[in-house]
C-alpha cells in the first residue's frame, strides 16, 4: 500500500529545512540525500514507491529546494557544514538504524556523517555517488579546474554547469528512454538554480568538492573496516560519475549488491519502480 507524502519543515538552528515525510515510523526508516542540481524532488517516484514499507525522510539542503538560502556572508557553503544541517536534522526528528540511500552529493555529506557517527547508519543504498578516484568521468573536467586554479577563465567553465542546457544534459545524456525523464524535473532545478545569489552557493560547493576527493582515502577505510550492508545501483551511462565508480566499491565491500543500470546521473527518472524492488528485496531479506 502507497501512502500519502507530507511536506514539512523544521528549523535547524536559524535555517528552515524542508522535507518530504511518507509512511509509518514503525517501519525500518530510509533517508534520502538528494544530488546537485536538485532537490527532494528528484525521489518523488521512489517515495510513491517504497512508502508502504519504510518510513521515508527526504530533506532539502540550505540552498537547494524549498529549504532557506542563508547569504554567503552568514553561512560558509561546504560539504561538512551541510553534513553538520543533516546530522543535527536527523537528531532532532530522532532517526535511528537509518538505511541511507545517497546520490551525486548525497555521497560526500552521508559518508561524512557516517564517519562521525557509524552507529547511526545501518545499511548504504548508492546511487551514482563517488567515493573512488576512477568514477571521476572526464566531464567533470572544468569543474576539476576550478578546483585548482580559481581564475576569471576557470570559473566561467565551472559556470557552465548552472546553464539551463548544462541542467536538461544531466537529466537526459545516457538516459535510455529519454521519453521518460520528465521536463518538470530539470526545468525546476534550474528554477531554484537561478534565484538570486545561489550561483555563487553552487560555485563554492563547486570549489570545496576537491575535499571531497582528498577524504576518499577515509571513507574507503569507513568502508573496508565496517563493512556496512551496501547496495549499489548505477546509472552505467552516467558521463560525471562513470561505471566504474560503481564497481570500485567491491574493493572494500566485497559482498556490496551492485546493479549497473541502463541510465543516466538521474536514473530514478527512468527506473524509480526497479529501484524501488531492488531496495525493497535488499533490505526486507
Amino acid at each position: 500500500m502507497k501512502n500519502n507524502i507530507y511536506y514539512r519543515k523544521i528549523k535547524i538552528d536559524t535555517i528552515d529545512i524542508f522535507y518530504r515525510e511518507a509512511g509509518s515510523k514503525e517501519n525500518p526508516v530510509l533517508l534520502l540525500l538528494h544530488g546537485f542540481p536538485s532537490s527532494s524532488h528528484m525521489y518523488r517516484d521512489l517515495i510513491r514507491e517504497l512508502s508502504g514499507t519504510f518510513y521515508i525522510i527526504a530533506p532539502d539542503y540550505p540552498g537547494f529546494g524549498q529549504s532557506s538560502t542563508p547569504e554567503i556572508k552568514d553561512f560558509t557553503f561546504s560539504f561538512h557544514n551541510l553534513s553538520v544541517v543533516m546530522e543535527a536534522f536527523i537528531d532532532a526528528l530522532e532517526l535511528k538504524d537509518i538505511n541511507l540511500f545517497v546520490q551525486d552529493y548525497g555521497g560526500p555529506i552521508g559518508f561524512r556523517i557516517a564517519l562521525r557517527r557509524p552507529g547511526l547508519i545501518k545499511s548504504f543504498i548508492i546511487q551514482n555517488a563517488n567515493a573512488y578516484e576512477e568514477g571521476l568521468g572526464e566531464a567533470l573536467a572544468p569543474l576539476a579546474a576550478y578546483i585548482e586554479n580559481n581564475s576569471d577563465e576557470a570559473e566561467q567553465g565551472a559556470r557552465a554547469f548552472l546553464k539551463p542546457e548544462a541542467t536538461q544534459w544531466q537529466y537526459l545524456e545516457g538516459a535510455s528512454q529519454p521519453e521518460k525523464v520528465s521536463p518538470d524535473s530539470y526545468s525546476m532545478d534550474q528554477f531554484y538554480l537561478q534565484r538570486p545569489g545561489n550561483d555563487l552557493i553552487q560555485l563554492a560547493l563547486f570549489r570545496d568538492y576537491g575535499n571531497n576527493m582528498a577524504l576518499y582515502p577515509e571513507w574507503q577505510h569507513y568502508l573496508k573496516t565496517n563493512q556496512p550492508k551496501t547496495l549499489v545501483v548505477w546509472g552505467k551511462n552516467d558521463k560525471m560519475f562513470v561505471e566504474a565508480g560503481g564497481e570500485a566499491y567491491r574493493k572494500d565491500l566485497p559482498d556490496a549488491e551492485i546493479h549497473q543500470l541502463e541510465g543516466g546521473h538521474f536514473l530514478l527518472e527512468e527506473h524509480s519502480e526497479k529501484v524501488a524492488r531492488l531496495v525493497e528485496k535488499f533490505l526486507m531479506n
